[in-house]
């Protein structure tokens, strides 16, 4: 038993789809949320920045003694979910990338779509996953980092959401394409836009489920799952707490005080 939170971080909030997952399987464990919302969105960033930043992140939550770090982004794992590792052996640390894997499993006409911000889409990590797990089937690799700034607002922004994923899929056929994955945390936030657009026979898919059960494995295996229900939530941000918090609320549909996090 260890009643130490888990941490979670992510470049903004899109990780909070990550967290809902990871409290809704273990209602009993006390998470700390960190979003770098100062330096949103890291699609834009460098490797070399994205990976000082994680590092930096890391430092924090290693700091407040959690028993295991989520990197609850896609960006950000796969600039250097090895290089975290590496860097901090004492704390496991779990990525997030597409689950293309599944997708391949589940897709019945081999035609697949993979939605990411633009650094994720171009990485050689997502074209590896595709590679070796989807090489038999039609994978088509389609990105926007727009999206990721639309859903951050605390302002409610349906119609501009819709625009923009419009222009996204203007080229997928939804006749031919069974199966499409959400590569970036962010976007299971707006699943009903995107069924919205792209027919309600497209199988969606997202990484959150999967996160939440390694998580849990991960925590069993090392005996250090708590027993106790007196859970507490954190939230941090390095950006402007009073409109972080507005995001999140909006996000979560809950009431969420977020608090600054002083990173330098």
């Amino acid at each position: 038993m260890n009643n130490v939170p888990i941490g979670i971080i992510d470049s903004g909030s899109g990780g909070l789809s990550i967290w809902k997952e990871i409290t809704t399987l273990l209602p009993y464990e006390s998470t700390i949320y960190l979003g770098d919302h100062a330096y949103l969105p890291y699609s834009e960033k460098s490797t070399t920045f994205i990976r000082q930043r994680v590092a930096k992140l890391i430092d924090f939550l290693t700091a407040k003694h959690v028993k295991l770090i989520v990197i609850a982004c896609n960006t950000a794992t796969v600039a250097g979910i090895d290089r975290y590792r590496l860097q901090f052996p004492l704390v496991p640390i779990i990525g997030v990338v597409p689950v293309i894997k599944t997708a391949a499993e589940v897709t019945k006409t081999q035609n697949i779509v993979v939605l990411s911000t633009v650094y994720t889409a171009n990485s050689s990590y997502q074209q590896k996953l595709i590679k070796t797990y989807a090489s038999k089937c039609q994978v088509e690799c389609i990105s926007s980092s727009r999206l990721v700034e639309f859903i951050e607002s605390p302002r409610n922004n349906t119609e501009i959401i819709r625009k923009e994923l419009r222009s996204v899929f203007r080229t997928i056929d939804s006749k031919i394409v069974d199966t499409l994955v959400l590569g970036c945390t962010h976007f299971p936030f707006i699943s009903d836009e995107i069924c919205r657009i792209v027919g309600s026979t497209v199988h969606l898919l997202d990484s959150g489920g999967a996160v939440a059960r390694h998580v849990k494995r991960i925590l069993t295996n090392n005996n250090v799952l708590t027993a106790l229900s007196h859970r507490k939530y954190f939230f941090y941000t390095t950006g402007y707490p009073a409109n972080v918090t507005k995001t999140f609320q909006k996000l979560l549909k809950r009431r969420v005080v977020v608090v600054p996090a002083i990173i330098h």
